[in-house]
C-alpha cells in the first residue's frame, strides 16, 4: 500500500516515499546522481523497480553509482552515462543515444555560488549548468517523454530562488556585478519557471513538471563556500534537526516523480513533500516559494529567450 501524501513530511525518506509502489517497466534519467541527494533519487526509484539511468559529467563516478545502486536494491537494470550539461554537444549526444520511451525525467545535477566563470557559448556557469543544459535536455527528450505514459519532469531547484528573480535583459552578468549568491538565485528561479511553461505546453501531450526544495543538506554542492564558514555552519546545525541527510533530502524528487496523490498535475513548487506557501520573502532561509517564480508571464519569457539562446550556440530547437 502506497503511503498516504497525508503521512509524509520533512523528515521522510525516500525509500518511504516509493514504499508500495511498483516501478516495475519504468524507465528514468537522474542528472547528477552520482553522489548526494541524486544517488538516493535513483537509489529508491531502482528499489521500486525503475530502469535507471544515472547520468554525469564524470563517467566513471557515474558507473560507480549505479554499482552502487545496483549492490543495495538488486535492480540490475541501473546505468551509468556521461553528460555535462555545460557542453551542448554532449547533451545532443547523450539524446541521440537515448532509445524508447522515458517515463521520469529527474533535472537534479547543478552548481553552486561558483566563481565567475562562462561556457564556451558564453554562458554564466550556473545559468548554464543549472538551467539552460538542463532545458536543452528535456526538449531534446522531448519525444521520449511524449512516447510515455504520463510523464514526469522534476526539477531540483532551491530556496535560494529567493535571492533573485531571472533578470531577463542582463542573463549573464555583462552590466552588473557579478554575484555568486546572485547567480545561483537567478538559476534556481529559472528553474521553477521552467516547470511552470513545461506543463503549459507539453500537459496536453501527458508530459507535466514540478519543481522543489529538497531541503538543507550537507553535499558536495557547498564546495565553493568557505571552509571555516562552512565548518561553523554544520557545527551550528548539529543536532538541531534543521539539516536533512541525503535519504531525506531525496524524498520530495522521489514524490514528485512517482507518487500517484502528485503525478497529473504540474507547474507547482514543493518542499518537504508538500507544496509550498507563497510568500513574500523566504521564511528562515528555507520555506516557501516567491510568486515571481510561479509568474506565468516570466516563464514564457524566459522559455523563448532560452530557445534564442540554443540558436545562438548553433543548437536550434527541432
Amino acid at each position: 500500500m502506497t503511503t498516504p501524501l497525508a503521512d509524509l513530511g520533512a523528515h521522510s525518506t525516500a525509500l518511504e516515499v516509493v514504499d508500495g509502489i511498483d516501478l516495475t517497466g519504468r524507465t528514468v534519467v537522474v542528472t547528477g546522481g552520482a553522489s548526494g541527494i541524486g544517488i538516493e533519487t535513483a537509489r529508491a526509484l531502482a528499489s521500486a523497480g525503475a530502469s535507471v539511468t544515472i547520468a554525469t559529467r564524470d563517467l566513471a563516478a557515474a558507473e560507480r553509482a549505479a554499482a552502487d545502486v545496483v549492490g543495495t536494491t538488486g535492480n540490475t537494470q541501473v546505468r551509468g552515462a556521461h553528460l555535462d550539461l555545460t557542453d551542448l554537444d554532449s547533451v545532443d549526444a547523450f539524446v541521440a543515444a537515448w532509445e524508447g520511451p522515458l517515463d521520469v525525467l529527474v533535472n537534479n545535477a547543478g552548481v553552486m555560488d561558483t566563481p565567475h566563470r562562462t561556457t564556451k557559448h558564453g554562458w554564466e556557469l550556473q545559468l548554464a549548468t543549472n538551467h539552460l543544459g538542463h532545458f536543452a535536455l528535456t526538449l531534446g527528450l522531448h519525444d521520449a517523454l511524449a512516447d510515455a505514459d504520463a510523464a514526469r519532469v522534476v526539477v531540483v531547484s532551491s530556496s535560494g530562488h529567493g535571492s533573485s528573480p531571472v533578470v531577463l535583459d542582463d542573463l549573464m552578468f555583462e552590466r552588473r556585478a557579478y554575484d555568486p549568491g546572485l547567480a545561483y538565485g537567478q538559476s534556481k528561479t529559472a528553474n521553477v519557471l521552467f516547470a511552470v511553461e513545461l506543463t503549459r505546453r507539453w500537459a496536453d501531450e501527458g508530459i507535466t513538471a514540478d519543481a522543489l526544495m529538497p531541503g538543507g543538506i550537507w553535499t558536495g554542492l557547498q564546495k565553493h563556500w568557505d571552509p571555516s564558514h562552512l565548518e561553523d555552519l554544520k557545527r551550528q546545525t548539529a543536532g538541531s534537526g534543521v539539516v536533512k541527510t541525503p535519504e531525506q533530502g531525496a524524498a520530495t524528487s522521489v514524490l514528485l516523480a512517482v507518487h500517484p496523490e502528485v503525478v497529473g498535475s504540474g507547474g507547482r513548487y514543493f518542499e518537504d513533500c508538500h507544496e509550498a506557501e507563497v510568500v513574500d520573502q523566504i521564511v528562515d532561509g528555507v520555506h516557501g516559494v516567491r510568486a515571481y517564480a510561479l509568474d506565468p508571464d516570466a516563464a514564457r519569457a524566459l522559455w523563448d529567450r532560452s530557445v534564442e539562446l540554443l540558436a545562438e550556440a548553433g543548437h536550434p530547437v527541432r
